[in-house]
């Protein structure tokens, strides 16, 4: 899929491009227990000097589902990256066809039927409007990419999301990356050798 911006678009003109790269975990999907689920997500930017700027967050709920934890994962980084209160532009990365088709295709037909769908109640409605505030305060382009198919960032992405889902730990807003080192790791196994990381920061 290629790249489309929600509507309506945030108003005024975003100072920055900031690429965010996401994913969601959940664990014991399917069995008659919790579900412990997770997202994370790196989140990048070249500062003035033309350096590579990159955060971490990630975020935990002890009984969920996966579409949630999308969801969740969005709402997370534009609350982040929108916390000063400045518009940015965002290009938004995940592998969840449910979150970056929503965003895409289904938002603007529920809103103009008042959140309603054809046919049914809207899953997770509490969570896809506040999704779209957050999106509106921003400059969003959304893309989907194909979930563990050897995406560097999607797969980093994935390390969060589930490292969070198990420990039932948050990130508690943006954090130093370890990104850097997780490369490093997966270059020592034999991955990634020629992967230039910053080639995709503009």
């Amino acid at each position: 899929m290629s790249g489309s911006r929600t509507e309506p678009q945030a108003r005024g003109r975003a100072a920055r491009v900031v690429l965010v790269h996401a994913d969601e975990a959940c664990l014991g999907n399917g069995q008659d227990r919790l579900t412990p689920g997770g997202a994370g997500g790196l989140i990048e930017a070249r500062t003035a000097a033309g350096l590579v700027e990159r955060r971490d967050y990630f975020v935990a709920e002890p009984d969920t589902t996966n579409n949630r934890m999308a969801l969740r994962s969005a709402i997370t980084a534009l609350d982040l990256l929108g916390a000063k209160g400045r518009a940015v532009a965002v290009r938004f990365t995940s592998d969840s066809t449910y979150l970056i088709q929503g965003m895409r295709e289904w938002v603007s037909a529920w809103r103009a039927r008042g959140w309603r769908r054809k046919s049914g109640a809207i899953e997770n409605l509490e969570l896809w409007q506040e999704l779209v505030a957050a999106a509106e305060r921003h400059d969003v382009t959304w893309h989907w990419v194909r979930g563990h198919a050897g995406h560097a960032k999607n797969e980093y992405a994935n390390h969060l999301a589930t490292r969070a889902a198990a420990e039932q730990r948050p990130s508690g807003g943006l954090i130093a990356s370890e990104f850097a080192a997780w490369l490093a790791a997966e270059r020592a196994k034999g991955k990634y050798e020629a992967y230039d990381p910053d080639a995709d920061v503009t």
